[in-house]
Order: structure tokens, then C-alpha cells, then sequence
């Protein structure tokens, strides 16, 4: 195959994975503009919404769309009891505490994860069949589609209810001034609540579209898209919404096209390649601006 050929066929794997990835770092970039917190637990919530997904579809006989609400609802509930246990107590302490939390928190989701579901790799059931279109000399597929069309729809949806909808303006509000935002009477504890709840919704979501496409899922599977998708935030700007989706669809495009030009075995690599070099040439990220933080 040629190579301009194979790298176009690259740029299209590379935008569905970049969806993912953008599903993932929306809920890294969302806490964290709320709350200056990286959740390294989030990564997990997203393997957590992959499992749940799998058995509303195997016990409870749903196909897939129900099934990836009732993931995203309890990977919502996830989100709330994680951030009302965990982080609320310590949302005075040092921010190296609850970094370490965190961290701790990511552990314990796996292990739990590991004795609950068990350790082995289980196959994810295929709600869609398996369909290739032909575009030309390159192709695409229909769970390709399926990823890209529920990554628009759901980022859409966010969207509107960031600058639509009155949690939506609380949010930004909290964002900006949390002190203001409490004396205008925003309950503070109730939208950080929303943060976590709709940025695990959208991991779990990933989570299921993931599974359904490599048609696997495992305990550990939310390791290495969670640290990607973390990049993908700090990529775009942590904290900014539109930065999430630009870095998570560049991720993903970087990572499948240094397969055409490489080897497969860099993939890893890149990610953490592009955070060195942004936070030398550009701290801020792509969408980021410098600004003043209050201490």
C-alpha cells in the first residue's frame, strides 16, 4: 500500500481513537476546571463503565443503546460517591494529598475491579455487527462511525447544558469564583457533584464503544487510555472544554500515524512524547491562556 494511502487510512483510525480520547479528557478538564483536581481515578471509572456496559448487555438482555445508559448512570453514581468520599473532605488539604488520593483511589478501583470481574480478559459482546464501507482506496468501518457519531452527539449535549442550562452556568461560575459563585447562592457541593457525574458519564460511554471495538475489556484497560487522555487534556488546556476535544482528536491522529512512519511500538510513546514538548513550548496548552492564580 502506498504511503500517503496507508496514512490516510492511519487519519481515519486516528479520529475514531481520538474521539475516545476526547470522551476521556473532557472529564479530566472539567474537574479540573472546577476544582483545580486531576482525577487519576477517571481513567477507571472509564474501564468501570466498560464492565457495566458488558453486563447490562450479557444479564440484563439490553441492546447496546440502553445499555449505554444504564452504564453511564452508574458510572455517573461512581463519579458522585468517589468525589463525595474521597475528595470532598480534603478539599482544603495540600493538593499534593489529594493527588495522592487519587492515586490511590485509581488502585483501588483496579483491584476491586480485578476480585470483583476477575483478572482475565473478557470479550465484549458484539451489539453490531461488523460492517467495512469502502471510501476510495481507504475504508471505514461502521463501529468507526458508531464512535464518531456518539462522540458528536454526546460532546453536542455537553455542550448545551455547559451554556445552556442554569447547573451549566453555576458551573462556569464556580469555575471562574468559587467564593462569588457562593454568595449568589450556588450550591458549590451540589455542582462539583454534577462535574463528576457528567464527566464519568462520558468516560463510561468511551468505555463501552472501546470494548465493543477491540471487542475486550479487563481490569486494567483504563490505565493507559486514562494517562493519554490526561495528555489530551493538557494538550488543548486543561480546564478549557474545546482543548479537551482538539487534544484528544490530535492524540489519537499522532499516535495512529506514527505506525505508517514508524513502528507500532512507539504508539505508547507519543503521548507522553507531545506532553514534554508541549509543556516546554506552550505550558498552557493550545487553547490556554496565561492567567493569574489566586493562592
Amino acid at each position: 500500500m502506498p504511503w500517503h494511502i496507508a496514512a490516510l487510512q492511519q487519519l481515519i483510525n486516528g479520529l475514531a481513537l481520538g474521539s475516545v480520547y476526547a470522551l476521556i479528557a473532557l472529564g479530566y478538564t472539567m474537574v479540573y476546571g472546577i476544582i483545580k483536581l486531576i482525577n487519576f481515578a477517571h481513567g477507571d471509572i472509564y474501564m468501570l463503565g466498560a464492565y457495566f456496559g458488558f453486563y447490562a448487555i450479557t444479564m440484563l438482555k439490553l441492546s447496546l443503546v440502553p445499555a449505554m445508559l444504564v452504564s453511564m448512570a452508574a458510572a455517573a453514581l461512581v463519579g458522585v460517591l468517589l468525589e463525595r468520599i474521597a475528595y470532598r473532605p480534603l478539599r482544603s488539604s495540600s493538593r499534593i494529598a489529594v493527588l495522592i488520593t487519587a492515586i490511590g483511589a485509581s488502585l483501588l478501583f483496579q483491584s476491586t475491579a480485578q476480585l470483583v470481574f476477575g483478572a482475565s480478559f473478557k470479550p465484549f459482546p458484539q451489539a453490531l455487527p461488523f460492517r467495512r464501507i469502502q471510501l476510495g482506496p481507504v475504508f471505514i468501518t461502521n463501529r468507526q462511525l458508531l464512535i464518531f457519531g456518539v462522540a458528536v452527539l454526546l460532546m453536542v449535549l455537553l455542550h448545551l447544558i455547559v451554556n445552556y442550562t442554569k447547573v451549566g452556568k453555576a458551573m462556569r461560575a464556580v469555575a471562574i469564583d468559587k467564593e462569588a459563585a457562593l454568595l449568589m447562592g450556588v450550591n458549590i457541593d451540589r455542582i462539583i457533584s454534577a462535574t463528576f457525574a457528567l464527566g464519568s458519564a462520558l468516560a463510561a460511554a468511551a468505555g463501552i464503544l472501546v470494548g465493543m471495538y477491540y471487542n475486550r475489556i479487563d481490569p486494567y484497560m483504563g490505565m493507559m487510555p486514562g494517562l493519554k487522555a490526561f495528555v489530551a487534556a493538557v494538550l488543548g488546556g486543561i480546564g478549557i472544554v474545546p482543548g479537551a476535544v482538539v487534544g484528544g482528536l490530535l492524540m489519537g491522529v499522532a499516535e495512529n500515524l506514527v505506525v505508517t512512519i514508524g513502528s507500532s511500538t512507539l504508539r505508547d510513546a507519543v503521548a507522553f512524547a507531545v506532553l514534554i514538548v508541549v509543556l516546554l513550548f506552550r505550558p498552557n496548552g493550545l487553547l490556554g491562556k496565561k492567567g493569574i492564580e489566586k493562592v
